[in-house]
């Protein structure tokens, strides 16, 4: 293959986060032309994000090796850092087994979560700043539609994205099962740890409208609901505010419950039994358990929660087989294309020899039969030209197809051009075996010709 594609990176899985930002590529537009520039590329585009760094280029008949290595040490030189220890934490891969990472990459297959849905944004975001840069062409092109087209693949013909895989997401599957729509419903954090205000951000994606943090520490409150667009409160006022709110995420540290079942009683009384959710995902629990006794009361502790996400990871985990079962299929089809890169200058290398000698012909039978009107001159032209065409039919066919098993388009393309002296080569006399040590003599040809004829007749 002329064209290599090459596909260097580092990930969550090789690196840790001290080396991921080391060598994050903060200015992308003239990380790529400083590439083209320095390194024997003709085609690149490169992705940075929290979790990997990764450097697709297409380089033209400079050694594989060579490649690889101007790649990295440029990429080192730009952040700064060591070669050294950026080759210790790198992934190379070159041809189909880039593609097939690429594939992978896309369809969210490789990422520290498996089925996330933001890789495949942050991929279409680099390769449009390539497109924007110049620096992605022909085989970049093909190469990042396909991995969108994979990836939607992927999502249509898997369950790999339907399912929670983490605690906070979980909690908001959990809550949309319940109200069928969060939007126009009202959430309250009570405390103000991470996970709470993770899934209090996933909970305001979903639609819902508004968030109450109530917090022992009301300078905290204050700087959450900042964040979260919420409100402040004491956590000594949640029971007069709780009747107002739909979803309740607790996470305090307190070592006693702070909701108690008669306290969630009397609210459901004033929100006349409209439904409530609690999510307790405090160690010890804040929420009384006897909270899920009361009728249209939904309580989920942390147990609870990791149990749906072990569950949905196992799930993911099948769904996964079959994802990449999809992956090789298409990285098969993209090796394809890419052999027919390869065969397209040799079938327009024949047509066109073809055509050179249809046009030489024509003109020696012209000068023989003598002058013709133009009707009978552009008649005949049209003759040779398309019994040449149809003659390289099968042949080109042929070629093809064999170009499209593993390993063969280099040695059939090399062949047709050899049998067909395309390149022009000079053969030497004795380039042949001597015509009367062949098997089959020209004169043998001719009495078989003559003996068939015969036994036709």
């Amino acid at each position: 293959m002329n064209r290599q594609i090459i596909l260097i990176g580092l990930n969550h899985r090789t690196a840790g986060v001290d080396v991921r930002e080391k060598f994050a590529l903060t200015d992308i537009e003239n990380f790529e032309k400083g590439l083209m520039a320095h390194c024997p590329v003709h085609e690149c585009m490169a992705l940075s994000t929290c979790n990997r760094v990764e450097i697709v280029a297409i380089a033209n008949h400079a050694p594989e090796r060579e490649v690889l290595d101007s790649i990295t040490e440029y990429w080192a030189s730009i952040c700064k850092g060591s070669a050294e220890l950026l080759v210790e934490n790198i992934y190379q891969y070159t041809d189909l087994q880039a593609v097939e990472h690429l594939f992978n990459v896309a369809s969210s297959l490789d990422s520290m979560v498996m089925g996330e849905p933001q890789i495949l944004g942050q991929l279409k975001d680099a390769y449009r700043k390539g497109v924007d840069q110049g620096t992605a062409k022909t085989i970049v092109n093909r190469l990042l539609h396909k991995s969108f087209s994979v990836a939607k693949r992927v999502r249509t013909e898997t369950a790999i994205a339907s399912s929670a895989v983490s605690i906070s997401f979980a909690a908001v599957e959990l809550a949309k099962k319940i109200f069928g729509n969060l939007e126009g419903t009202r959430a309250m954090l009570v405390g103000a740890g991470e996970m709470a205000e993770l899934a209090a951000k996933h909970l305001l994606q979903n639609g819902v409208k508004d968030v109450i943090i109530a917090n022992r520490t009301l300078s905290r409150a204050k700087e959450l609901a900042d964040s979260l667009g919420g409100e402040p409160i004491q956590i000594e006022n949640l029971p007069d505010r709780l009747h107002e709110v739909d979803i309740i995420i607790s996470s305090t540290g307190s070592p006693v419950a702070v909701i108690k079942a008669k306290d969630v009683k009397d609210v459901l009384k004033r929100r006349k039994n409209k439904p409530m959710f609690f999510i307790d995902i405090a160690v010890p629990r804040d929420i009384d358990p006897d909270v899920n006794q009361l009728d249209n009361v939904y309580l989920y502790d942390i147990d609870d929660l990791k149990e749906v996400v072990e569950d949905n990871m196992a799930q993911r985990q099948e769904e996964a087989s079959k994802a990449r079962a999809v992956v090789k299929v298409e990285t098969a089809t993209f090796g394809n294309w890419l052999n027919s890169l390869e065969l397209q200058p040799t079938i327009v290398d024949l047509v066109d020899n073809s055509e050179e000698v249809a046009q030489r012909e024509l003109a020696k039978t012209l000068k023989k039969i003598g002058p013709v009107d133009e009707k009978t001159r552009k008649a005949l032209e049209t003759l040779v030209l398309s019994v040449g065409r149809k003659c390289l039919h099968e042949p080109i066919c042929f070629l093809k197809r064999r170009t499209q098993e593993e390993g063969s388009a280099e040695r059939f393309i090399d062949l047709a051009r050899r049998m067909f002296n395309l390149d022009e080569e000079v053969v030497p006399d004795t380039a042949h075996l001597d015509r009367k040590s062949c098997a089959c003599a020209p004169e043998d040809i001719d009495k078989l010709i003559d003996a068939s004829k015969n036994k036709e007749q």
